[in-house]
């Protein structure tokens, strides 16, 4: 792969907050227009990444792996049955805002409702962007609810992409969180550190470092070994040398990564860089998204496969979430 020099160096500034960062349009990135479908399809569901991102995809490759996960596709448009806007039903399990109390133990928040990268697979494609705790009011009732629930240990910051947001931002929240004692770890699960680098600045790395509640938990979201470019792997090297704890969960994609080769190289190179590969997701049945889903039965065979070539600390768990459960469904694997 050739790597223009521009990008061969992190830069760490606040790009990801700036509008120039974007690359907005999805039909620069290949050498062919778009036909009515896929224009339907992008105003849908909107197309973003970031420009430095877009110098790792190959326009010209209809199947590159990186490209399939962002452009729009006229596939998009179908209805499937089983496929709805909330597949997982989290309005069920909202006592707040943006909160969503489903686990035993732990919170999610939905900090942010906006990302760096729109993946078309998205489980929160339809979500509400003003499902969130809005201002400083609904901040203050989230803070009382977490601090009034004595068995919560974890909270976990998602979105959106919780980097989304300022480092100003994040410390306001995560110097909150750290003072209710009951509460032990937070975690964020992000794509930042992968589809944009930059973001990881030195101020971000001081900021989660500094709190009670380190070490830090970082969740990532990577499909295909691809994605690991070299600034990626930079940003990765600084978190882990920081001390977080980094995870790599991935959602099984038709077309993208549904075979065991591919598989099996993510898993190594997540393990050179010091990345748990946790868990391997089964597609959530979100509207728009069918094209992408891989078969259980494909997935099983596809585990049993990569089990036979992974040490057990390099193998994800396989997994689906489910509406109504209260903990994610493993699905087991032969002896």
């Amino acid at each position: 792969m050739t790597i223009n020099k521009q990008y061969t160096q992190l830069q760490f500034k606040d790009h990801p907050f700036k509008s120039t960062f974007y690359q907005e349009n999805p039909w620069e990135l290949r050498p062919f227009p778009p036909n009515s479908e896929e224009l339907a399809a992008a105003q849908l569901f909107s197309f973003r990444l970031p420009r430095s991102w877009s110098h790792w995809l190959n326009g010209t490759d209809g199947g590159d792996p990186l490209l399939r996960q962002v452009v729009p596709d006229g596939q998009e448009l179908l209805e499937t049955a089983g496929f709805s806007t909330d597949p997982l039903q989290e309005s069920l399990y909202q006592p707040l805002p943006g909160v969503i109390h489903k686990y035993q133990g732990r919170i999610l928040i939905r900090v942010s409702h906006t990302c760096a990268i729109h993946c078309r697979y998205c489980f929160r494609r339809h979500a509400n962007p003003n499902d969130i705790p809005g201002n400083a009011n609904s901040w203050e009732r989230v803070f009382e609810y977490i601090a009034a629930q004595t068995s919560l240990r974890e909270v976990i910051f998602s979105g959106g992409d919780p980097l989304m947001l300022s480092d100003q931002k994040l410390a306001f929240l995560a110097q909150r969180f750290d003072q209710i004692p009951h509460l032990r770890r937070l975690r964020l699960h992000s794509r930042m550190p992968v589809v944009a680098p930059e973001r990881i600045s030195v101020e971000f790395i001081n900021l989660f470092t500094s709190l009670r509640l380190a070490p830090v938990v970082l969740v990532l979201q990577v499909n295909h070994a691809n994605e690991l470019n070299a600034l990626a792997l930079q940003a990765i090297q600084r978190l882990v040398e920081s001390g977080f704890l980094l995870f790599n969960q991935s959602v099984l994609l038709r077309g993208i990564n549904d075979r065991v080769e591919i598989l099996e190289t993510l898993c190594e190179a997540l393990i050179k860089a010091r990345v748990t590969p946790y868990y391997l997701h089964l597609l959530d049945p979100v509207a728009g998204a069918a094209h992408f889903e891989v078969t259980e039965k494909t997935a099983i065979a596809l585990m049993e496969q990569l089990k036979a070539r992974l040490p057990g600390y390099a193998l994800p768990r396989l997994v689906r979430d489910l509406p109504g459960r209260t903990a994610k469904q493993h699905i087991g694997l032969g002896e």
